[in-house]
């Protein structure tokens, strides 16, 4: 479900809060904290899908409502309810492994049911559920389209959406590309997805043993970064250009399966992304030396480092 990309994001902010912290790390510190990343992606995830289910059955309280007035008119006793009969929201909500996330995080007390009505109002609106609701019968392509649309071009390019999700959700914004995809892959397959196991076993253990590595092997990172910097302070560098650049290097030296190419672009685009507007070439520069060295050096010998 979530890629190695986003992976190291994870892990570059985890090695981020270890930095900032006062105490030394406790056993098994680092693993907890890490694990609250991922606890907090998958807490965005159901969030979204959930403010998406809400607002399509949202069509029967809106119907409700309407005909519960002291004098309906006749467009209030005919609210189209279609929406809230959608097959896929049912397919979501007979999910097992969503529900049981949807209770585990308490995802139900975040929703603001005024929200979901702002948004309600504004999809009927929209032709595209107007067309929705008026085409005969149901087909499968068509309830995940109408879906699909209120998520991708109702709620996401919406500001207002997004400022909702910024107040309950610190990390929307580096996980908002990540949790588009992984809604809009739900969507075409209701009920695929494991909640409770949002990484699988090989990539959380890349995580766990990328955040261990960087943390156990500080000194051998450093004593190949240092000479590298040249008129650099190390202590005046970015705190996440450092910490990227020790990944960096733990990949190349530690992690066998990882094409030495790929660990450095990475980690450019990662420091253009997170840090400062050179930091990506400033990363580029020092990687890449590094790297040329060790291959040069004929110390480019890739091994876990717990052998």
């Amino acid at each position: 479900m979530i890629s190695r990309r986003n992976i190291r994001v994870k892990v570059m902010q985890t090695l981020y809060v270890i930095d900032t912290k006062d105490q030394d790390l406790k056993p098994g510190e680092a693993a907890r904290l890490l694990q609250k990343q991922f606890d907090l992606t998958r807490q965005l995830l159901v969030y979204n899908i959930h403010f998406l289910s809400e607002l399509a059955r949202y069509a029967e309280i809106d119907a409700h409502q309407k005909a519960s007035k002291h004098l309906p008119s006749a467009e209030d006793m005919n609210v189209n309810t279609k929406l809230a009969g959608n097959e896929i929201i049912w397919k979501i909500i007979e999910d097992s492994s969503y529900q049981k996330a949807l209770s585990e995080d308490m995802i139900a007390a975040m929703l603001d049911k005024n929200v979901v009505r702002k948004f309600y109002l504004e999809l009927v609106e929209k032709p595209e559920y107007q067309q929705y609701i008026h085409a005969e019968g149901r087909q499968t392509k068509s309830e995940k389209e109408i879906l699909q649309f209120i998520f991708s071009d109702l709620l996401l390019p919406n500001e207002a959406y997004t400022d909702h999700l910024e107040e309950i959700f610190s990390n929307w914004d580096d996980d908002c590309d990540m949790i588009n995809m992984l809604v809009m892959s739900y969507i075409q397959k209701p009920g695929s997805f494991n909640f409770q196991e949002m990484l699988s076993k090989d990539k959380w253990q890349y995580a766990k043993s990328l955040t261990e590595t960087v943390l156990d092997k500080k000194d051998v990172t450093m004593d190949l970064i240092t000479p590298k910097l040249k008129n650099w302070d190390p202590e005046r560098i970015a705190t996440l250009d450092m910490i990227m650049m020790q990944m960096g290097v733990c990949e190349l030296l530690y992690f066998e399966t990882i094409p030495a190419k790929v660990t450095i672009n990475e980690y450019i685009d990662l420091a253009k992304e997170y840090s400062t507007p050179q930091s990506g070439q400033f990363v580029n520069g020092i990687l890449d030396n590094i790297h040329k060295d060790l291959v040069k050096e004929n110390k480019l010998h890739k091994v876990n480092f717990k052998k």
